[in-house]
Parts: structure tokens; C-alpha cells; sequence
């Protein structure tokens, strides 16, 4: 089972010196990535950062984890110039980026910053033409040219450069709680399908409700379903879990740290991720039970190192 670290500072604001020391400590305790949020909101000082920006730091800072965001938002950024973006990054990295990709959700952020927001429709379909560029330019051959026409985005000639380091491009992550687009996208374009909460306009992954066991189960058996669908095979898909971390070796220490949450004690259990090191183990087993191989810890006290420590120390030993 490979641990991942999610940071997802409250109020979405911390500087870049906060992200580093944080994915250097995941680094040094033995995790396996390192990922953060893609927003323009950070309502309180500092303030927002952008996440390609911090990635492309944290490349040249770290040395083996591996880096992401989850999920950069497909109406932030045309899917030609992010091309570009993820192409150097995964350069600068040696080929640790994973690439997290959706039709993105928070309509105040956007009209914050001048960004379109669509209605949903329009912002899959956007996804969906976002996706088919990115990896036409990603795998189209050096000396060739790319062009693509779609109702949103129209390609002509391009020389598709720089390409990533990893053949054919970054791992595509494609998460969510959509019952149809969502599963036909993974089943498509995706080499990791990541369960996250439904995000409404008013509500993220910081406050919608977790997801259990057994709703989880169901989103990767559409998943699988719309694999066979298009003659591919499920196998070939790693499927992946959020949970909001919350661990402590008292009731106590699981108390404070569930007050930088914002939730009780109580529904941080229910979603899985809260209570002793030993629940840990057994939550993140239940979930391996339904296909899971890596799991996404989302920390909101991104200066809490030693919450880093704790779950290296105790329940990633368990888990090998």
C-alpha cells in the first residue's frame, strides 16, 4: 500500500516554505508522494499559491517522492501551454509527476480571479477536450506535428514540445463521485482512478461528507464497468483513496489534531482516517479489500511534522 501525503491547509492558504518542509519530511519519512490542492483561494495571510509553481520548486528540493496535484482544474489553464508546464516539471523532477486532471468546481474562486466558470456540462466537456490535446501533444512523436479541432480548443501545426520525461506522458489521475462522465473518462484516459468525495459549488473536499467502504466499492466498479466497456482492462487501472488524517495515540492527541480539521472526532472516524495507529491499519486494510493499492492522507495542519512521523513510524510498518 503506498501513503500519500495531501496537503490541504485550512482556509487553502500557506507559502511555499510550508509546502517544502512538509514534502522534504514526507520525503525523509518514507512516503511515497507528495500532493496539494489546485486553488486560487486562500482567505486569510498568506494566501493562495499556484500549484505547478510549488511543483516545480519542490522538484528541484526533493530527490525520490513523487509529486502531483489533486486535481488541477481544467478551467484554470489551456490544455496546450499546461502541456508545456507539466512536460518541464516532470523534467525537472526525473520523471516523478503524476498528473491530476478535472473539470473543476468552485464557482467564487473563479469570479475572485476572472476565470470563465461554465456551467457543468461545458466544464466536462472542456475536461474531456483538455485531456484528448494534452496526450495527443505528449505522445506525438518528435518531428511530427499535432493539430486538433474540438468546440472549445483548436490546435493547428503544433511542434507538441517539450516532451515529459516519462514515455507517453505523466500518469493521468482522474478522480470523483460522478456516476456516468467521470468513470467513461478514467476508463479512457486515466492510469489511476482516485475516489473523492461529491464537491458541490459550496462544499469541497475539506467538508463534504467521506465517503465510506461501500460507497467507494461501487464508483470503482463503474470504474471497472465502463473499462470493459471500451475493451479495456480494469487491471490496468491503480485505484486510489482520500481520507482526512487524523491519527493520535491518545483520545486526546486525536481531539487536537481533529480541531485543525474542523470536524468532530466522530466523522473523521467514519470517513476512516481518524483515531489510533492501529484503527489506521485496519481502516486502510478495509480498503485495500476493494482494490485500493495507495491512499491520499489530506493534512490540514501542513506544520504538523509530527503527524508525519507518527504514521511512518507506527502504521507504515503494518502495511508492508
Amino acid at each position: 500500500m503506498e501513503l500519500m501525503v495531501f496537503a490541504t491547509p485550512r482556509s487553502k492558504s500557506a507559502d511555499y516554505e510550508q509546502y517544502l518542509r512538509l514534502a522534504q519530511g514526507a520525503e525523509k519519512c518514507g512516503y511515497a508522494g507528495f500532493v496539494r490542492g489546485d486553488h486560487y483561494w486562500g482567505e486569510e495571510p498568506p494566501g493562495s499559491t499556484d500549484a505547478w509553481t510549488t511543483l516545480a520548486g519542490l522538484a528541484r528540493e526533493t530527490v525520490r517522492i513523487r509529486l502531483g496535484v489533486l486535481v488541477t482544474a481544467a478551467t484554470f489553464r489551456h490544455p496546450g501551454p499546461l502541456a508545456v508546464q507539466i512536460a518541464q516539471v516532470d523534467q525537472m523532477s526525473g520523471g516523478r509527476v503524476d498528473f491530476g486532471l478535472g473539470a473543476g468546481w468552485y464557482g467564487p474562486e473563479h469570479r475572485a480571479y476572472g476565470i470563465p466558470f461554465p456551467p457543468a456540462k461545458d466544464r466536462f466537456d472542456r475536461l474531456e477536450e483538455s485531456l484528448a490535446v494534452i496526450t495527443g501533444l505528449w505522445r506525438t512523436r518528435i518531428g511530427d506535428r499535432f493539430s486538433y479541432h474540438g468546440r472549445h480548443f483548436r490546435l493547428e501545426n503544433c511542434p507538441a514540445l517539450p516532451k515529459p520525461s516519462q514515455p507517453e506522458g505523466p500518469p493521468i489521475v482522474i478522480g470523483g463521485a460522478g456516476a456516468k462522465r467521470t468513470p467513461q473518462l478514467a476508463a479512457r484516459y486515466a492510469s489511476e482512478f482516485s475516489n473523492l468525495p461529491a464537491t458541490t459549488n459550496t462544499a469541497d473536499l475539506f467538508t463534504a461528507p467521506p465517503t465510506g467502504v461501500a460507497v467507494a466499492a461501487a464508483q470503482f466498479e463503474r470504474v471497472r464497468q465502463a473499462c470493459r466497456a471500451i475493451d479495456r482492462e480494469p487491471g490496468q487501472l491503480k485505484f486510489s483513496h482520500t481520507m482526512t488524517l487524523c491519527c493520535g495515540r491518545t483520545e486526546a492527541e486525536v481531539a487536537a489534531r481533529a480541531e485543525a480539521t474542523q470536524r468532530s472526532v466522530e466523522e473523521l472516524r467514519a470517513g476512516g482516517g481518524a483515531g489510533s495507529p492501529s484503527e489506521l491499519v485496519d481502516s486502510i486494510g478495509s480498503y485495500a479489500e476493494t482494490g485500493v493499492s495507495r491512499i491520499y492522507l489530506m493534512m490540514r495542519d501542513i506544520d504538523d511534522l509530527g503527524h508525519l512521523e507518527l504514521v511512518a513510524c507506527e502504521v507504515m510498518p503494518q502495511l508492508n
